[in-house]
């Protein structure tokens, strides 16, 4: 959180933009044609927010979170997921010490700035669990003491589609702690075309030096805050919220917190286009990407359709009003 960090120094709005494109131009070095995701990784670090990427596998998911981890000059660690995996090896374990004739808190893979989840999926339920109190209270408890992780802290996780073999749907409080969900995709013909020939001779994640420190990710994040969300925007978003909890082909709606990150997202991205306020557009483009990996549809809906949820935030966005309306 914000408040761990130490004071940053003011960033003006061109240096936050000039900042942001390094970023930016260096994970494009990795990935090419993916705008999208580039920019929903950089929005998901800079609100404080945490990424899950779904898609087949083969299609870059792990690479995205890697390029964005090597433009930072952050502490990174990157956890393989499987089905033998355990809640110790995430977060860390007491270990007796001779030495000292006491427990010793041995850290885990979770104690790091960036940490890349790959295939979270894949681990069962009880593993998974042990990234809840990371991912909201940036700290975890191990033998009734608490240890504070590093800020920033961001989870890039990675997984495949349920349907595929040996895989574990993520429970849906862990869906409600990430703050967007976002698909690759396969690339265009000429992406792929170009892919071949960048990565013929080396690995294009070896080029990329980190671009960015700790501390001025710390001033970014501290940019995007200040951005200006004007009450009727923040009645905009809290009305799209609501909606989803009132829509017939939903068991569960968006929650409060999907409220709050959807606005903090919003905040990011209109800094990132160069603003220092928040638009109406801002809420609705980023409205499925943040609310629909966290909505629950009725056997119904999900049996008329597969992607439900995606066709529900379209349809909410379409009966709420992003201004109030004369009565």
């Amino acid at each position: 959180m914000l408040d761990s960090f130490p004071p940053p120094s003011a960033m003006t709005a061109h240096e936050f933009r000039e900042t942001t494109d390094r970023v930016l131009e260096a994970m494009r070095g990795v990935i090419d044609g993916k705008e999208h995701a580039l920019r929903a990784a950089l929005v998901t670090l800079l609100a404080e927010g945490h990424l899950l990427v779904e898609d087949v596998p083969g299609v870059g998911k792990t690479m995205l979170a890697r390029a964005l981890a090597a433009a930072v000059d952050a502490d990174v660690r990157r956890i393989q997921f499987t089905p033998d995996l355990l809640p110790g090896d995430v977060t860390g374990v007491s270990i007796f010490s001779p030495a000292s004739h006491a427990f010793e808190f041995s850290r885990g893979a979770v104690f790091a700035n960036i940490v890349i989840a790959d295939e979270i999926n894949r681990s069962s339920p009880k593993t998974q669990s042990a990234l809840l109190e990371a991912m909201e209270e940036r700290q975890v408890t191990v033998d009734g003491r608490t240890h504070p992780l590093p800020s920033p802290f961001l989870v890039v996780a990675t997984q495949n589609p349920l349907e595929m073999d040996g895989t574990y749907a993520l429970p849906e409080a862990q869906l409600d702690r990430f703050m967007m969900r976002l698909s690759m995709g396969y690339p265009d013909a000429e992406a792929e075309a170009l892919m071949l020939r960048q990565r013929d001779a080396e690995n294009p994640l070896s080029a990329i030096r980190p671009v960015v420190s700790l501390d001025e990710i710390a001033r970014l994040i501290a940019f995007a805050r200040r951005v200006h969300v004007a009450p009727v925007v923040e009645r905009y978003a809290v009305s799209v919220s609501q909606a989803t909890r009132a829509h017939p082909d939903l068991r569960l709606g968006a929650s409060p917190r999907a409220t709050l990150q959807l606005v903090r997202a919003a905040k990011a991205h209109a800094a990132l286009k160069g603003r220092d306020f928040v638009l109406p557009d801002d809420v609705s483009g980023l409205a499925g990407a943040v609310l629909a990996h966290r909505l629950v549809p009725t056997r119904t809906a999900l049996a008329r359709d597969d992607e439900a949820a995606a066709r529900i935030v379209d349809e909410v966005l379409a009966s709420v009003a992003p201004l109030p309306t004369s009565p």
